[in-house]
Formats: structure tokens, C-alpha cells, sequence
């Protein structure tokens, strides 16, 4: 079951924060736009289960595609609606892994150990950074317009690094290396911080709410990587 819903969140988060174009996104509601995105969905899902003929694949992407479709008409704009939407797909996800715990299993990367930890380190990575970055963003967005302007996507970047960073470090075994990344901020904004109020109060907030995410979500990596089999190296003859 949890190999199953490894893989599931995987071809989730591809299909969502990867292959989900911006075009997409601001069309969604569009039938034929979402009937395109159900379809990635689903093709998504096929490639990293190995299964083409499994008929709860179909189910998942008519989910989710009621989801989205659910979002777009009735889930509140900004972080509430982005949270929602996700915590829905994840119990679909959930659902269909204890509904069909061989999914995996009977599919073409049967008896393949690393493929399920390997799609949950990229999906806990994914998660991390591009997902956190879109949390962040709808969390900020109310006060973006009263901070000076920097350089044109440069706070996406620095937010996409730091959580990356942060990722690995958490990954490797190393949390404490995160607070000096919070010291060699704090250093580097402490002249913006301290002659407005206004930009200092964003910066703490936006700083403190990626971080957060990205611990969240790179302990969680961890542990669901703790729950599947090891990757094994297969050694040469000597």
C-alpha cells in the first residue's frame, strides 16, 4: 500500500506542479482545458504505476478533475483554497492506495525496490519547492504590493533555493546547517529590515512561512522514505 501511494503522489505533483502550465491553471475551468488536465493526470499516473489497464487510474483522474473543478467554483482564492485542494487530492491518493494496495505491484516496475523511493524523494523535493513556493506566495500575496520591488523574480528564486537547501540539508541528516542559513539572511536583509517597517515585516513572515513549509515537508519525505524499502546498489563481481 505505501509503495502504491508513493507512486500516486509522485504522478500528483508532476501533473500538478510540473506539468500544469500556467495556461492551464488560468483556464482550468474551461471544460476542455480541464478535460486536458485529467488527462495528464491520467497518463501520468499509467507511466509510474506501469499500469495501463488499471480502472481506479480512471477514477483518480475523474476525481480529480471534480476536485479542481470544485476548487475553481467553490474553494475561497489564495492559501485556504490552495491548502484544500491538495489536502482533497491527497485523500483520493489515500483511498485509492488502501483500496487497491497491489496497484504497484501488478504493474510493470513489479519487484523493482527503488522506484517508489526514488519518485518520493522527487516528490518530496517538488513538494518543498515549487509547491512551497505557490503556499508562500497566495500567504503574501495581500501585502505584495506595499514592500519596495526587487528584482523581477528574484524573491521566487531566493525562496526556491533556501527551501532546496534546506531539503537537503534535512535529507542528509543535517538540520542545524539550517540555522545558519537563517543567520546568513537575517545578515543580508538586516539593512532593507531596518529602515521600513513594513518590508521587515514581510520579509519575517515570508521567511518564517517558507522555512516551515519546507521543514514540514522535508520531514515528511523522511518519513515516508522510512516506510519503503531501502534503495539496494547492486554490486559488480570483484
Amino acid at each position: 500500500m505505501i509503495e502504491t501511494f508513493a507512486t500516486l503522489l509522485f504522478a500528483h505533483v508532476l501533473a500538478d506542479f510540473v506539468f500544469q502550465t500556467s495556461w492551464i491553471a488560468e483556464n482550468k475551468l474551461r471544460p476542455h482545458v480541464l478535460l486536458l488536465h485529467g488527462l495528464i493526470v491520467l497518463a501520468i499516473a499509467a507511466a509510474a504505476t506501469g499500469r495501463i489497464d488499471a480502472w481506479q487510474l480512471g477514477v483518480l483522474a475523474v476525481v480529480h478533475i471534480a476536485i479542481d473543478l470544485a476548487k475553481g467554483s467553490f474553494a475561497p482564492d489564495g492559501l485556504k483554497g490552495f491548502v484544500a485542494d491538495q489536502c482533497a487530492h491527497l485523500v483520493t491518493l489515500g483511498a485509492i492506495s488502501f483500496l487497491a494496495p497491489a496497484l504497484v505491484a501488478e504493474g510493470l516496475w513489479a519487484g523493482l525496490t527503488f522506484p517508489p523511493t526514488l519518485m518520493t524523494l522527487a516528490a518530496g523535493l517538488i513538494l518543498a519547492t515549487r509547491a512551497g513556493g505557490f503556499a508562500v506566495g497566495l500567504l503574501m500575496q495581500p501585502w505584495a504590493e506595499d514592500v519596495p520591488k526587487g528584482l523581477t523574480n528574484g524573491g521566487k528564486l531566493i525562496g526556491l533555493l533556501e527551501r532546496g537547501l534546506i531539503f537537503l540539508l534535512v535529507l542528509v541528516g543535517q538540520p542545524v546547517g539550517i540555522g545558519f542559513l537563517i543567520a546568513a539572511k537575517s545578515v543580508l536583509r538586516f539593512e532593507t529590515t531596518s529602515e521600513d517597517q513594513r518590508a521587515g515585516e514581510y520579509v519575517i513572515i515570508g521567511t518564517l512561512a517558507s522555512f516551515g513549509w519546507a521543514l514540514l515537508f522535508s520531514y515528511a519525505t523522511v518519513w515516508l522514505m522510512t516506510a519503503l524499502p531501502p534503495l539496494e546498489i547492486a554490486r559488480t563481481a570483484p
